[in-house]
């Protein structure tokens, strides 16, 4: 019996990263680097989306790139742009919902990013996380169903919200 719980945790250890570079880095990369050019980067991180990057805070040099007090709240009229990317992040906003609103307002076609069903690591990230997007697509044109992440609340309460960008 051990030796198959060994096998099971061996085989966790392997796929779990692997799925989850498979997602992010390769599927996320291949989304964000599309030929066509993404007026807006909300929430960029170090990407460059081509054209106006958008976060709360600068995590580097990215030309275009203009910091807001809010995502609920953005510096821009309405449809101002024409195609928006929103690459993991919504998965730790308030509030999805105002925030998809918000983004649907800005721009005419909005790109949702969100860790698929299936990369286990992502989903369920409880120090990063607050939803879990209940999906196996990785990109949406309009915003999938979400449940509350389980025990995400209770960990970010204690030790705060942890974001790599």
């Amino acid at each position: 019996m051990l030796f198959y719980l060994l096998i099971v945790a061996a085989v966790l250890v392997v796929l779990l990263p692997a799925l989850n570079f498979l997602s992010y880095r390769v599927m996320g990369g291949i989304i964000r680097n599309r030929k066509e050019k993404w007026d807006l980067n909300i929430c960029c991180g170090k990407t460059d989306g081509g054209g106006v990057n958008v976060d709360i805070v600068k995590h580097a040099e990215v030309p275009n790139l203009i910091v807001v007090d809010s995502i609920y709240e953005l510096p821009f009229s309405s449809n101002q742009f024409e195609n928006c990317l929103c690459s993991h992040t919504i998965e730790h906003v308030e509030d999805p919902a105002a925030f998809y609103e918000e983004l649907q307002r800005v721009s005419q076609q909005v790109t949702l990013v969100v860790p698929p069903l299936w990369d286990l690591s992502a989903v369920l990230n409880v120090f990063e996380h607050r939803w879990l997007f209940l999906t196996f697509r990785k990109e949406h044109h309009s915003l999938p169903p979400y449940i509350v992440l389980p025990f995400s609340q209770f960990f970010q309460e204690r030790l705060g919200q942890k974001i790599r960008a």
